[in-house]
């Protein structure tokens, strides 16, 4: 029993040189990379702009703390000293800025850990390798 199965490139001849083989190969493999510096931008771009916001989250909270702190914060020290004393009032104001710049620090450290990278480009850079080696996966 014969079974005569053809795969294709098997017992037929290319027509091809060598050198049109092998620029068909570099433009392939040019085209690849291509490919994976724009799929890398774009990925730097979006990570860019998730940083971006929680950098600009933490800036905020710097300068908001300080205008605030600077023109509340010694009208709050008088009022409550009439009733505490000038020492603990001033305590009392700075135990709550404290509370203030915690949370917004930690709304913007969160911010700046969702941060991914190039996820993407990573895992497809991965794959070159393999690609050129005529192991890609199914």
């Amino acid at each position: 029993m014969s079974h005569d199965v053809q795969v294709p490139g098997h017992g037929q001849e290319d027509e091809r040189s060598i050198g049109e083989l092998f620029a068909a190969v570099s433009s392939d493999l040019s085209t690849l990379m291509r490919q994976e510096v724009a799929l890398a931008k774009a990925e730097v771009r979006q990570s860019a702009t998730q940083a971006g916001a929680g950098v600009g989250l933490l800036s905020g909270a710097g300068v908001a703390g300080h205008f605030v702190l600077l023109f509340l914060s010694i009208a709050a020290w008088w009022g409550i000293a009439q009733w505490t004393g000038q020492a603990w009032s001033g305590v009392i104001i700075a135990v709550v800025w404290a509370i203030i710049a915690f949370i917004l620090y930690s709304t913007g450290r969160a911010r700046l850990r969702q941060v991914e990278g190039l996820p993407r480009t990573v895992e497809t850079t991965k794959e070159i390798p393999d690609a050129l080696a005529g192991r890609e996966e199914a």
